[in-house]
């Protein structure tokens, strides 16, 4: 692995440790996947129609989870 791909290998792992953000990207982008699936194959909804409920309800469910994460921690951290 060049030095390069390591150096942005360990940036993202870093991040992805330590960052709220970054967590809550990967949180909302597997929970697109998931309601998209789950709502095609439960409700036999159009693709398209399952896509936009499966994209609309997981950002705000990520903009939810983003705030209790920082409300968690700062509440953890203080004690």
């Amino acid at each position: 692995m060049t030095e390069f791909k390591l150096g942005v290998f360990n940036f993202l792992k870093q991040q992805l440790q330590h960052s709220t953000f970054a967590r809550t990207v990967v949180y909302t982008l597997g929970h697109i996947l998931i309601a998209a699936t789950c709502n095609y194959f439960i409700t036999g909804a159009q693709f398209h129609l399952a896509t936009v409920d499966a994209i609309v309800e997981p950002l705000i469910n990520g903009f939810w989870y983003y705030i209790l994460d920082k409300t968690w921690s700062r509440k953890v951290y203080q004690s």
